[in-house]
């Protein structure tokens, strides 16, 4: 092997793995998945700069599909080609995707461990924590004009008092419309290039194709994949979205729905794995659980995966238009926005129900803050005091 491939080898390795300890330990939902990935990726790893990450973030948030998935999926690529795409896929979703298979087949035997939910919750304050240093990060990059801190502001606001699913699709559309007709000059500079994407159009080709070919699949395992692909290529607004229309495809007894449903939330890593559940659930008699898990999983993954990777090309050739750009900076205001939103509810109101947590969180703030630790320090950090807690 040559040295060349195995510095390519090592790429994929490296992001394999790095993913992977995410996947144990990323509780909290999309947006808290974000903050992992920027604490990790952006501010520790350097592996890109802070307004690629937010171009990528913004696109997440436009293209249908699980949002923190293909931010994940596009930070592989841009470290290690397809490869490295498929590894950062593969590695945060497998341990996800492992409970809620486990969880379908044996049901809710860990449910009431208090040291178990004791954890689970100490990391839920981590996240108000990550999510909170991401904020302020993202704000001093994206916000440092009046004018780009108003529309920040402004869709926190809409989507905190906003009753609609598609809040966050609505303050995107109208920082587009805003970024448009403004004066490019006031609102935005040269942004930073994103990495180029080969075959393009065969990514996005391939997804179209799926798409429509799947209406003639029968039932059964392509059945399956059919309605579960359908739902991940429709789906705006990630995890929260999809769990409801998931549950329509394939619907097991109430009590076992209800623990899935609540298990999506509750694991680690992209709530799409929702599909790993019902997958498993509807498994006929004698077939493999791990079989239909895995088909139901692709499915409602691959196709905002796809899509991801052909709209950042397309994005690309845009982005040298002046008022392309300044839509861009309006996207980039408006998705703080939608990250401070997150902070309030759900990762804050979730999280918060005391003053010791309220305490902790700010320790642990201070501590991020101005020692800048290791996310994996942080999260032994916080593991230990919610194991004590819980005694």
């Amino acid at each position: 092997m040559t040295d060349k491939n195995l510095s390519y080898f090592k790429r994929v390795t490296e992001v394999f793995i790095s993913f992977l300890l995410l996947g144990f330990t990323s509780f909290g939902g999309p947006a808290t998945h974000l903050g992992y990935f920027n604490q990790t990726f952006i501010q520790r790893k350097k592996w890109a700069s802070e307004a690629q990450y937010a171009q990528w973030v913004a696109l997440s948030q436009i293209v249908p599909g699980p949002g923190s998935s293909q931010v994940g999926f596009a930070l592989g690529y841009h470290r290690a080609g397809l490869l490295g795409a498929v590894a950062a896929f593969v590695a945060f979703t497998l341990p996800s995707f492992v409970v809620m298979v486990l969880l379908a087949q044996f049901g809710n035997h860990w449910q009431g461990n208090r040291f178990f939910d004791g954890t689970v919750h100490a990391l839920k304050l981590l996240a108000v924590v990550v999510v909170a240093d991401v904020c302020i990060s993202m704000w001093r990059s994206f916000c440092q004009s009046k004018i780009m801190a108003g529309l920040a502001v402004f869709s926190a606001a809409f989507i905190v008092l906003s009753p609609s699913g598609f809040a966050s699709l609505t303050v995107l559309l109208i920082a587009v419309c805003f970024g448009f007709l403004a004066r490019p000059s006031i609102v935005a500079t040269a942004s930073e290039s994103l990495p180029k994407v080969r075959l393009a159009w065969c990514f996005f080709s391939v997804a179209v194709v799926i798409f429509f070919a799947s209406f003639l699949f029968g039932s059964g395992l392509s059945g399956l994949f059919a309605d579960f692909y359908h739902a991940g290529a429709l789906v705006f607004g990630g995890g929260h979205v999809v769990l409801p229309m998931l549950s329509a495809f394939v619907p097991p007894p109430d009590s076992n729905l209800l623990l899935g449903y609540a298990a999506a939330q509750a694991v680690p890593g992209p709530m799409f794995t929702m599909a790993s559940f019902l997958g498993a659930s509807a498994t006929p008699e004698g077939d493999s659980i791990w079989l239909w898990a895995g088909v139901a999983t692709l499915a409602v993954f691959s196709s905002g995966l796809l899509l991801m990777l052909s709209a950042q090309a397309a994005w690309q050739r845009l982005s040298h238009h002046a008022r392309f750009r300044s839509a861009i900076a309006s996207l980039n205001a408006a998705v703080v926005g939608i990250l401070l939103a997150a902070l309030y509810h759900p990762i804050g109101t979730s999280s918060l129900i005391g003053w010791w947590d309220v305490v902790i969180v700010g320790l642990g703030f201070v501590w991020l803050a101005y020692k800048r630790p290791s996310i994996f320090a942080l999260i032994i950090v916080f593991i230990t005091v919610g194991l004590i807690r819980s005694l």
